[in-house]
């Protein structure tokens, strides 16, 4: 059994950490936080800064479909922290959550600072203890966990550790990825981590990026291989994001890794068919310049004629010798050709880390007896829409509660 004289350190303090705390502390345990930064939950805070999406609201099968390859490993976790309970968590913490138009859910306060308030409060209520700027930096010759500090070398005692300290990306905000080198030194394997739910890179003319830079495309349709999706992108001065961008991430990054290229496809006007397009583009231009032309008929905003002047330069195509036929095509499925893959520091989440073989259904780490790992330092990745939060809160609970049955089982 456990009993406050066992102490168990959490390494991490964002949410897969603090979950992890907390189920620990209501284990009956005395726990510390430790975390490099000066504060907790940074990179939760800056996912609340457009609006806090916690989980989705679809059926369970559906939603644990989005985990793909990940979600046998993950669905115990899931499953024992549902949506609903995440909910529930958040009204109990005096943050009521709603269900938005597309089904994600959010705090009612549309952030996450009162929600991270509420929360520390209470797992300071608890008797959780925080540890700031304090960078762990593996393990001394008898067991202990090395932190640097800023008054030097601090060495750690524990009966149990969780690792939640996150994948790689946005790494000013604490998760830099530091800490593969320090388990791949003891034997365990780990996915090398990779941009996920990321831009990217596309040669744009000089000319459109400066003129288009910014720019919303609204109610597109993509196209990758079998992948099609509904959403919005973002013209940047280095290539192309945006929601719909990120949902097919995964896909494009790994062809992009493959071949050197991928070409996206996408339809400016999806919702208007094909005769009516060339009906439309069939009509006598009189005086207008093309471009006017392609505006009015067929409702397309300037940066998206600008980006099918871009995509027939760059196929050689002339936009305004092309029959309406043709041209009716080629808005709805202009090709981008994409050169490379944004980095990992500007990605909203990483694929890779360690490998689910090398953990036990405790989330333990089988060669590092009593070391519990949980969140985006699994070899998981998950489309933005709630998925990623949901897995990450549900790993820390199921990493907190495998440390509390070890230190019952140890304690025999």
């Amino acid at each position: 059994m456990t009993s406050p004289d066992n102490h168990v350190a959490v390494i991490g303090a964002g949410p897969a950490g603090l979950m992890a705390a907390e189920a620990l502390a209501h284990g009956g345990v005395r726990v510390t936080v430790y975390d490099a930064m000066p504060s907790a939950g940074r990179k939760l805070l800056m996912a609340g800064r457009g609006g806090l999406n916690l989980t989705h609201s679809e059926p369970l099968p559906q939603f644990m479909a989005r985990y793909r390859e990940a979600m046998p490993n993950l669905q115990s976790a899931i499953e024992a922290f549902p949506p609903e309970a995440l909910r529930a968590w958040c009204e109990a913490l005096g943050e009521p959550t709603f269900v938005g138009t597309s089904g994600r859910v959010f705090p009612k306060a549309f952030k996450a600072s009162p929600l991270l308030r509420a929360w520390l409060r209470r797992l300071d209520a608890a008797g959780v203890r925080f540890a700031f700027r304090h960078r762990w930096t593996g393990w001394d010759a008898e067991g202990r966990l090395l932190f640097q500090t800023p008054g030097g070398t601090s060495a750690v005692a524990a009966d149990a550790t969780v690792l939640a300290l996150g994948g790689a990306s946005w790494p000013r905000l604490g998760s830099d990825g530091g800490w593969t080198t320090l388990l791949a030194d003891k034997g365990v394997e780990i996915a090398p981590l990779r941009p996920a739910n990321c831009g990217f890179t596309v040669a744009w003319s000089d000319v459109f990026r400066t003129r288009f830079e910014g720019q919303p495309l609204k109610g597109i349709a993509l196209s990758f291989g079998p992948h099609s999706l509904r959403g919005e992108a973002t013209i940047t001065l280095a290539g192309i994001e945006g929601g719909a961008i990120y949902a097919l991430s995964a896909e494009l990054r790994e062809a992009v890794t493959a071949k050197g290229e991928a070409v996206l496809h996408v339809a400016l006007r999806p919702d208007v068919g094909r005769a009516e397009l060339v009906k439309r583009l069939s009509a006598a231009r009189g005086k207008q310049s093309f471009s006017n032309f392609l505006r009015k008929a067929a409702q397309l905003p300037p940066v998206a004629v600008g980006l099918l002047q871009e995509a027939a330069i760059g196929t050689g195509q002339s936009l305004s010798a092309m029959p309406p036929q043709r041209l009716a095509e080629f808005i709805n499925a202009v090709p981008i050709e994409l050169t490379g893959v944004a980095p990992i520091a500007r990605a909203i989440s990483s694929a890779g880390g360690i490998a689910f073989e090398e953990l036990d259904p405790d989330f333990m780490i089988r060669k590092l007896p009593g070391v519990f790992a949980a969140g985006e330092m699994l070899d998981w990745e998950a489309p933005t829409g709630g998925y990623l939060l949901q897995a990450s809160f549900a790993t820390g609970a199921a990493a907190g509660r495998g440390a509390l049955r070890w230190i019952a089982r140890s304690s025999f």
